[in-house]
């Protein structure tokens, strides 16, 4: 049995074709375009949520399938990836980090109106929680939910928020109570809620087609029965959802790398010099060789924590390594595919060229490498 048979069944290679197919008939024909124009049409949140993407791993109460099937999700981010724009697949998949808090903490009127508006399309859901002043220390936020009667009053900022420009429902996270990680919880709050307001679309290196936005909150009154979870317990909900962004954000990786290594071993076959293709030669052989068993190595210990994770065991030293893992290799991946194209690899017409630039977020997004490392160093007791 191969590890890609282990892992994924004949529903889950039906998944896999059907999203393949939304990629290349709704995704494809004008990715080139979106990137350029830096956005993507919000009708393809309902295109994808017709097709039944967006509802991959949610209960069918609410409009999703295959719940609790995590390798369904695996499979559908793949094929996603093979649009070729990390940007358009990380817009088209904020709700995956803003709405599983919701879908386990939130009250259940919260839920039965949120995550259906949502996995439909009609709604966009995202996550707050970086702060201009704080980045990856989250157990240091800011922003400031004080309790007034029956609202809270919520003050203070956010940044690098991806759906941030026109999401509708974002799952925020405040400080209620003390200093530290104790006294921070979630809040549910909505698009046109007085006193929250959407700054300016983000420019950035890369992941051009996904909207990136700063928020801002001045005594803004979200109502106590959005909070989500218990008062002060949000700080190990967000530790538990950056579990599942971390192995999203390993998938993403080991996609990017795998496009890029398929770019390089067309051109290696087709690009010819001194009287020969260039994949003739041995360093190049080699090379791509070499980004082969990177890769798959990579694949093989991300789908491990995958499998782990589907089993309900706790991975958390171990996602860290995968997705440190697999960002390196994807670092490394990208890097020489751009060499190996020559001076194609640096042209915008070249996939390559976007590969190397969106790949750079994904050591940052989720947690940092040096965060992952010091959350293995901490569960190996140092």
């Amino acid at each position: 049995m191969s590890a890609f048979q282990e892992y994924f069944d004949p529903d889950h290679q039906l998944v896999r074709d059907s999203v393949r197919r939304f990629v290349e008939r709704e995704i494809l024909p004008d990715i080139e375009q979106w990137e350029e124009a830096e956005s993507f049409p919000r009708e393809l949140y309902l295109k994808a949520g017709a097709a039944g993407i967006l509802g991959i791993g949610y209960p069918q109460a609410y409009g999703g399938s295959h719940e609790g099937d995590l390798f369904a999700k695996v499979a559908a981010s793949e094929e996603l990836m093979r649009c070729g724009s990390g940007g358009l697949v990380a817009g088209l998949g904020s709700l995956d980090i803003g709405l599983p808090p919701i879908l386990k903490w939130a009250r259940p009127e919260v839920r039965d109106r949120v995550l259906p508006q949502v996995l439909s399309g009609e709604k966009i859901s995202a996550l707050a929680v970086t702060e201009p002043g704080g980045g990856s220390d989250v157990a240091n936020l800011q922003t400031r939910a004080v309790r007034d009667g029956d609202f809270y009053r919520v003050s203070g900022s956010k940044t690098f928020i991806t759906s941030g420009v026109r999401a509708d429902f974002y799952t925020v996270a405040v400080r209620t109570g003390e200093p530290g990680f104790a006294g921070i919880s979630l809040l549910l709050i909505e698009k046109g809620t007085p006193g929250f307001t959407v700054g300016r679309q983000l420019k950035k290196m890369g992941w051009w087609a996904s909207d990136t936005a700063e928020l801002f909150f001045d005594d803004c009154r979200v109502p106590v029965e959005n909070l989500i979870g218990a008062e002060n317990m949000g700080f190990a909900c967000i530790m538990g959802n950056f579990q599942s962004e971390r192995l999203a954000l390993a998938l993403m990786a080991n996609m990017t790398a795998q496009l890029a290594l398929e770019e390089s071993l067309k051109w290696a076959r087709q690009r010819e010099a001194f009287g020969k293709p260039i994949g003739k030669f041995q360093v190049i052989k080699h090379r791509l060789a070499e980004m082969a068993t990177a890769l798959e190595v990579s694949r093989e210990f991300t789908y491990r924590q995958a499998a782990k994770m589907a089993a309900g065991k706790s991975v958390i030293k171990e996602i860290s390594m995968a997705k440190n893992f697999a960002t390196d290799t994807a670092d490394r991946i990208v890097t020489d595919a751009v060499q190996i194209l020559g001076g194609l690899g640096y042209m915008r017409e070249s996939l390559v060229e976007r590969l190397y630039r969106d790949n750079r977020i994904l050591s940052i997004g989720g947690g940092t490498r040096e965060v992952m490392n010091e959350i293995i160093s901490k569960q190996m007791g140092l």
